[in-house]
């Protein structure tokens, strides 16, 4: 038994909110499942009972160790970032400039920095702190270039049992000398990582070529090469996240068809994929994308933060060809951690594209959604007996305002808007990693995250 999991069976109660399936093409009615008073009971890290309490209870071991989280609780699978920076952590709320120049000015700085293995680890155990917080219990994330950034933010990961996925950027041009690597180092380097963290425990190595403009042609090949070896690998980029960035990457791969077809001449485009932002692809880049199962990660604080663009939601989702789409926090043009925040910000993208997101809709994203982006669904994402025991519990009245405005809520869709219209990390009760209680917020402003960290 991993020292991250309980040793009996325990039980949480109260509210609870799931899905069997995807909303987008099924409907809510058909997917969504809201228990008023629920049981999630869990063992040796995954879930062995979930359903009404009435039901449920009569058929826990016993000794089962229930906590009851009250009426006001809304118990959920963990939520899922797919798409996020951890180096970033330090440069959040960094003022000014688009894409290309915040990247010179402040990305590349902050990275430099992580020569220091020491501080590479410093960053992230702040980053997975603020990961529990915000009941996030899986990311795809971002390394910088050097292999010990990797490493740290594994060996953090794997004391607390989480599920993630990372990798080391891959760089060979337009990018500081001594953030650059080659197409064989950065090959090397990588199939390194890849036999010493795939799929160790709950670890998952994502091949991570930063994105077209800071990859030669000849690395991202070895890229490709690289994940044709290691098919099981989850594929981590960047794509058409500002008009400025689409034209340069034109001007720099002139003979292929679109921005798409830059990773996909070069082996870098199927299932396991994870494109992040992906705002002002074309509809053939969009067909490529369904036709080979890969996946969009909308992150729509990062966007409107540097002006890149509101992601339309439908367009990706059409139902003649829809593509797989997860929600990611981009820390740190994004500006939150709270997934909550970021579903907010969804609505806004959706909004600005004459669309409307409903809160079930939203959560499913955030939850089993990010899962089936990642090809993880059939693993977390949702509460159903079988399934690891990744939990977030939410408290509906974090706050004196939602508090009174939930007072005036006609039903509980109305109660899912507002907390992604007005919560945060606040609304963050507890979260639990693989059946563990991670994480319980502190009864002031501070959280007291339940980690082995020192």
């Amino acid at each position: 038994m991993s020292a991250t999991t309980p040793s009996c069976p325990t039980a949480i109660r109260g509210p609870a909110l799931t899905f069997t399936g995807d909303p987008f093409r099924d409907g809510l009615d058909k997917t969504m499942v809201h228990e008023p008073d629920a049981i999630v009971a869990m063992d040796h890290g995954r879930i062995t009972h979930f359903g009404p309490a009435d039901r449920v209870l009569p058929q826990l071991p016993a000794g089962t160790e229930i906590r009851d989280f009250g009426k006001d609780a809304l118990i959920s699978a963990g939520f899922i970032d797919t798409h996020v920076h951890f180096p970033q952590t330090p440069m959040m709320a960094a003022y000014g400039a688009q894409l290309l120049d915040w990247l010179n000015q402040y990305t590349f700085p902050a990275e430099l920095k992580f020569a220091d293995k020491e501080y590479a680890r410093m960053v992230a155990r702040a980053f997975l702190r603020e990961n529990l917080r915000n009941g996030i219990t899986t990311a795809c994330v971002y390394c910088t270039v050097h292999p010990h950034s990797v490493d740290v933010l594994f060996e953090e990961a794997e004391k607390l049992g989480l599920r993630l996925a990372a990798g080391k950027a891959m760089m060979d041009r337009n990018a500081p000398e001594a953030l650059s690597d080659t197409p064989q180092s950065s090959y090397d380097q990588s199939k390194a990582l890849i036999a010493k963290w795939h799929g160790r425990g709950r670890l998952l190595y994502a091949i991570t070529p930063r994105y077209a403009g800071s990859s030669s042609p000849e690395q991202l090949a070895m890229a490709g090469a690289l994940w044709r070896e290691h098919a099981d690998c989850l594929m981590q980029t960047h794509i058409a996240e500002t008009r400025q960035e689409v034209a340069w990457i034109k001007e720099l791969f002139p003979d292929r068809r679109d921005y798409l077809d830059v990773y996909d001449h070069h082996g870098l485009c199927g299932q396991r994929a994870v494109f992040g932002h992906g705002i002002w692809l074309g509809e053939p880049e969009l067909q490529r994308l369904h036709d080979c199962g890969a996946a969009i990660s909308h992150c729509p604080t990062s966007n409107f933060f540097l002006g890149s663009g509101a992601f339309n939601l439908a367009r990706a989702l059409k139902a003649e060809r829809p593509v797989r789409v997860g929600l990611g926090t981009d820390i740190g043009a994004g500006t939150s951690f709270s997934i909550l925040a970021t579903l907010g910000e969804a609505y806004k993208a959706a909004q600005l594209n004459q669309q409307s997101l409903s809160a079930g809709h939203a959560y499913y994203l955030a939850t089993r959604g990010s899962a089936r982006a990642m090809y993880l669904d059939d693993r977390i994402g949702s509460i159903a007996p079988g399934m690891e025991a990744d939990l977030v519990v939410l408290d509906m009245r974090s706050t004196p305002l939602i508090d009174f405005r939930m007072d005036f809520a006609r039903d509980f869709a109305e109660q899912l808007f507002i907390q992604m219209t007005l919560g945060d990390d606040r609304a963050v009760q507890a979260t639990y990693v693989v059946g563990r209680l991670a994480h319980e917020r502190g009864d002031g402003p501070a959280a007291r995250v339940t980690t082995p960290f020192p």
